[in-house]
């Protein structure tokens, strides 16, 4: 995977329950506990999805603080009179952070949440897009390159 001027992919994600993710770890949690997140360049704009099934949307904050993008979440445990014979789907408290590049507009950062996943896209600021720059000659005339 390329590195990107807009994004640094870090290890500031946790699992919704403490601890390390099992061997066989739900589908959706990665290796080191964090929620599923993907994250890709579409145009002009930085797009990153993280997988949340069976979060409700009032219990999601989003918040960027300077070049970091941090994402809470809560996923209430169910309690009360069950006895389990698998209990695989994570559950309580969940923190995700990604440092962004300085290249972003984060003043236009938009957040959907649709079927257990949450989407976010911020835009490339107009000073970190690719310009034309007119070139100037001794005679004074300027060249468009």
């Amino acid at each position: 995977m390329g590195r990107s001027p807009h994004f640094s992919y870090g290890l500031g994600g946790r699992r919704f329950n403490a601890g390390a993710a099992p061997p066989s770890a739900p589908t959706g949690v990665t290796a080191n506990g964090a929620a599923a997140t993907d994250a890709w360049r579409e145009g002009d704009k930085l797009v990153v999805e993280i997988d949340l099934p069976g979060v409700q949307a009032d219990s999601l904050d989003v918040r960027v603080d300077h070049d970091v993008l941090t994402v809470r979440a809560e996923h209430p445990e169910v309690t009360g009179g069950r006895e389990w014979l698998a209990a695989e789907r994570p559950h309580g408290a969940f923190t995700r952070q990604l440092y962004l590049g300085q290249s972003l507009d984060t003043e236009q950062v938009s957040a959907d949440y649709t079927d257990g996943v949450l989407r976010i896209t911020i835009p490339v600021a107009e000073a970190a897009k690719p310009r034309k720059v007119a070139i100037a000659t001794g005679a004074q005339q300027a060249i468009n390159a």
